[in-house]
């Protein structure tokens, strides 16, 4: 059975949690006039991963109330209550723009996790400028660190391609269409990793991107599962 989402709450955990989610509601657009215009502010509900997004202010990652969450959002839920605050890093959009995030993580009592906060700030011109008067100072270019690629998308399809071509970078195993069983594992592995199997349609969507059929699908994740399952 794949997991769906956030665990399970109590009816007074729900209750709790749907309170918190109205205070944070209520914040979002002060927060985003506060940080400018490059800014965007989107509150996540880890309840239903599906359609994460339940406010956004501000439009950086063009992402709209109903959109769900993006891997990275997914790598922090699957972590649970363990997980911790993602601070101060820097993501490239696709079109090129270099994007300063912060994921910060939204509990209840007892620290269940149940959503997060994510700022988003535009520094693709600060960055410019930054490198610009760097050479002029130098009198010579530097060499740029290279920035994770991360894509935000209004539909869980768009997620799942996402992982799919992370996937497909990390590993460095050519086409994901041609692989032998060992490496349909290392790629499922990968995945759970990710977090993509989280969303209620993670496999049949990854089985039809991936060419298998959904039996294979299954399979291949509970191989996994059991795998992490075994003592080492």
């Amino acid at each position: 059975m794949v997991e769906q989402g956030a665990a399970q709450l109590t009816a007074k955990q729900q209750a709790e949690a749907d309170r918190l989610f109205a205070t944070m509601t209520t914040v979002i657009s002060g927060l985003q006039q506060t940080f400018g215009p490059t800014s965007e502010i989107v509150l996540h509900d880890y309840r239903q991963p599906e359609h994460s997004a339940i406010a956004v202010a501000g439009k950086v990652t063009d992402r709209a109330v109903g959109s769900p969450m993006s891997e990275i959002g997914l790598s922090l839920m699957r972590q649970g209550d363990a997980a911790e605050d993602k601070l101060n890093y820097l993501i490239r959009l696709p079109g090129g723009r270099v994007v300063k995030s912060s994921t910060m993580l939204l509990r209840i009592t007892g620290g269940r996790v149940v959503g997060a906060l994510c700022v988003n700030v535009d520094v693709t011109e600060v960055r410019r400028v930054a490198r610009l008067l760097t050479e002029f100072s130098a009198g010579g270019e530097q060499a740029a660190t290279p920035t994770p690629i991360s894509t935000f998308g209004n539909d869980v399809s768009q997620v799942i391609d996402a992982a799919l071509d992370k996937v497909e970078r990390d590993l460095d195993l050519g086409s994901l269409d041609r692989l032998s069983s060992a490496e349909w594992s290392t790629v499922f592995r990968a995945l759970e990793e990710l977090g993509v199997f989280q969303l209620r349609r993670g496999v049949p969507l990854v089985a039809e991107r991936l060419g298998l059929s959904r039996a294979s699908a299954y399979n291949y994740l509970a191989r996994v599962r059991e795998e992490s399952r075994s003592p080492k």
